[in-house]
């Protein structure tokens, strides 16, 4: 499997993994989130299978490719999209809302 490059990118309200796929239509990339909030990128790249055609080099990759990415704590794994454009996919996945402070609890002291 190739080595596919990425960037990951902390924003305000999202976490965003760009990584490149030249050369690739959206219906050869899958984007699927594990249960164990693992983000899984996949796909494979094709050779050009033609008749009469002697290759003298081939340096671009084919092939299958998959990247894993641990999601942090606070990404929405249900929220999340994919745009493939010019040859760069782009994930966004939502950051949760940070949780409320917790108030104080009183505890009644009872007389003995």
């Amino acid at each position: 499997m190739a080595a596919t490059p990425a960037d990951v990118k902390d924003v305000p309200g999202a976490y965003v993994f760009v990584v490149d796929m030249p050369g690739l239509r959206s219906s050869d990339i899958k984007v699927q989130v594990e249960e164990d909030r693992v983000l899984l990128i996949s796909g494979e790249r094709q050779r050009e299978e033609k008749e009469d055609v002697n290759y003298l080099r081939m340096e671009r990759r084919m092939g299958k490719f998959m990247r894993k990415f641990v999601l942090p704590d606070n990404a929405d794994a249900d929220k999340i999209s994919a745009v493939s454009h010019d040859g760069v996919l782009t994930v966004t996945v939502e950051k949760l809302p940070p949780p409320e402070p917790k108030k104080p609890r009183t505890i009644e002291v009872k007389v003995a």
